[in-house]
């Protein structure tokens, strides 16, 4: 991955005063600030296909147990393993590229007590700045379409984990339909966009040292949930007070329309795999 188009990539994130975006909107939901929990901050905090909802069905395809070290590559604002820190008992070590999105993670991460589970770094997948085997599990949430080159970023997760550690995957795939609209929520235009088909996808991990142990398609699923979001959205009063708009900037109602029409011409399919480090 070529630094300038990993700068491309944070620049899309970057998103300047997060947290005093992220706290206003908690206030304005009337949550209070002295003891704000992963469930509070949900609609904002998981940037992926279904936020929470689809973590959790993950969630139960990934074999974690208390206090394994867990590697979030990919780690934005640092939901997702602030919910195996709270959920699982598990220790995360989160890596991202966007320096916005670590530095709201560490202070969300501190208002929630969870500083002693998580820790957060600003760096490149495709090169991390960890040791050989250093972790027992890892997981990437809606990270890999924006990565060129796909058999660097899935051998540095091989290379970080211990033999035998599972390693579960959720990302957007490249569906058989023609065509992908732009912009989305991942990605302005075609140029900072890699999707991969679930096939291409297996293959590259098997090639990296990985072996499939199971997988979910969700793509009904999300054109479900985007159904429900889209039918709440036409009967309210503007956007919620928190909200992935908070990450997507200003044209989030169109990135998210292309999504679901996306979805619905199955250009893309959400999809879970876990597999095991050879």
């Amino acid at each position: 991955m070529s630094k300038e188009l990993e700068r491309a990539v944070a620049a899309h994130y970057s998103r300047p005063n997060l947290e005093d975006a992220i706290i206003d909107g908690l206030k304005r939901s009337g949550t209070p600030l002295d003891r704000i929990n992963p469930q509070d901050v949900a609609p904002v905090d998981e940037f992926h296909t279904a936020g929470r909802l689809a973590t959790m069905k993950a969630l139960k395809l990934f074999p974690l147990e208390k206090d394994m070290h867990v590697l979030d590559a990919g780690s934005g604002i640092g939901g997702t393993a602030r919910v195996l820190a709270a959920e699982c008992e598990c220790r995360v070590t989160g890596l991202d590229l966007t320096p916005d999105y670590v530095e709201t993670a560490r202070r969300l991460t501190e208002r929630m007590g969870l500083s002693d589970r998580c820790r957060f770094e600003t760096g490149s997948v495709v090169d991390m700045p960890f040791g050989d085997a250093e972790f027992d599990a890892a997981l990437t949430f809606h990270v890999a379409m924006n990565i060129a080159d796909r058999s660097a970023f899935y051998g540095e997760l091989a290379r970080t984990m211990r033999p035998g550690a599972p390693l579960c995957i959720f990302d957007v795939m490249d569906g058989p339909g023609a065509g992908m609209r732009y912009p989305v929520p991942w990605a302005e235009t075609h140029e900072t966009s890699f999707l991969k088909s679930r096939d291409e996808t297996v293959s590259l991990l098997e090639a990296a040292g990985f072996t499939l142990v199971e997988e979910e398609n969700l793509r009904e699923f999300a054109i479900g949930f985007f159904q429900d979001v889209f039918a709440r959205a036409a009967e309210a009063d503007g956007p919620p007070p928190l909200g992935l708009h908070l990450l997507t900037g200003g044209n989030a109602p169109e990135k998210f329309s292309n999504y679901a029409k996306a979805l619905d011409d199955h250009q893309i399919e959400p999809v879970i795999l876990v597999a095991r480090r050879s």
